[in-house]
């Protein structure tokens, strides 16, 4: 029958955000298997909804309009309509903006549980009737873990479950058969310029990967102008011939993801999902604390530091940028962490590419 304690009808408001979507994925397969029988219900974004639209442990999906959507009002008043004509038990909110405050102000729940006062900004605390007890800054995992606390909800095993269909399966396939030799995907940017690395850094680690290393390289990546711009000014400055996948399908990114060997990225969403798919993958740190935002338990190893303003600093775990950071994150050092990744996880390699569950 499944726990007692935890309400039947559940709603989670998480709208935007690759990466955070990710995260709230070991929380929805919490809540499953506490209470087999619970009905869960996703506030999101079309972005993420790409990425998760086929979760099993996800009953139902209410997607909120983006604001470049034609008829803009008539959608939100179509949105809205549909929202209050359901009635949850509980509504989690682990967002802390506005947009989010007034999604949970407007749904029909009698207990609506979001962040302490201290971490409740853009006053969410006042759309809130529940609230998680005040902790000090951990990683963004354990952080939405801290719901499932409240509720008498093991976290463990933390499991993701990204799935990917026949179809995508075979797409795949297609793509990777066309080289004979193995993939790395590099990340070439995120939507905060503060995150992203040199494009000419970047070139330097395409150019070693195919000639030191053998491998082809695939450059991954959203639609942003900005990260176009820094795709092809990677392929210029590059003797190697890196493969351009940028792309605005969430899906296709997916697959590509977990087609390759290992991946190279900053701080953004398809380092979480390379983590969620298990894939190896070498974060480059800088602008945000890595203690906090990292690949979460594995592959830590491969984190280049350069939020670290020393070698061996011991600094907290904080939401504190360091503006500076990225330019501490070497050519030499991403490099290290490569050889590392080879010697830890591709040795021996296996034959063909890897498989994943099927959705």
């Amino acid at each position: 029958m499944g726990s007692p304690r935890l309400p039947r009808e559940i709603a989670i408001v998480m709208l935007s955000a690759l990466g955070d979507a990710v995260h709230v994925l070991p929380v929805v397969n919490a809540l499953k298997r506490a209470r087999p029988d619970c009905r869960i219900t996703w506030i999101i974004q079309p972005t993420p909804y790409r990425l998760v639209y086929n979760h099993p442990a996800v009953d139902d999906f209410l997607l909120f309009p983006r604001p470049v959507d034609s008829n803009r009002l008539g959608t939100l008043r179509d949105f809205l309509r549909a929202l209050r004509s359901r009635r949850f038990d509980l509504v989690i909110d682990p967002q802390v903006y506005l947009k989010a405050g007034l999604i949970t102000a407007f749904a029909r729940a009698p207990v609506k549980l979001g962040f302490d006062r201290a971490r409740a900004r853009d006053l969410n605390r006042l759309f809130t009737s529940r609230r998680i007890p005040r902790h000090p800054p951990q990683h963004v995992q354990d952080q939405y873990f801290e719901f499932l606390g409240v509720l008498g909800v093991d976290p463990e095993p933390v499991e993701w479950g990204i799935m990917l269909t026949e179809e995508e399966r075979r797409r795949q396939r297609e793509f990777f058969e066309r080289s004979d030799r193995p993939a790395c995907g590099v990340v070439v940017g995120s939507t905060k310029s503060e995150k992203n690395w040199r494009p000419d850094r970047y070139a330097q680690v395409i150019d070693a990967l195919e000639r030191d290393f053998g491998f082809a390289t695939v450059l991954l990546g959203g639609p942003a102008p900005e990260e176009r711009a820094a795709a092809e000014q990677i392929a210029r400055l590059a003797n190697a011939r890196p493969l351009n996948a940028l792309g605005d399908d969430v899906r296709r990114l997916v697959c590509l993801v977990a087609g390759c060997r290992f991946v190279i990225s900053p701080d953004t969403g398809p380092l979480h999902i390379a983590r969620a798919l298990d894939v190896p993958v070498i974060g480059l740190y800088g602008y945000t604390n890595p203690k906090r935002t990292g690949p979460y338990r594995k592959y830590t190893e491969l984190v280049v530091d350069g939020y670290a303003r020393y070698p061996g600093e011991d600094y907290p775990c904080s939401m504190e940028y360091r503006k500076d950071g990225m330019a501490r994150v070497t050519v030499e050092a991403v490099l290290e962490k490569v050889q590392l990744a080879v010697d830890t996880y591709l040795k021996p390699k296996p034959e063909g590419i890897p498989t994943y569950p099927v959705g």
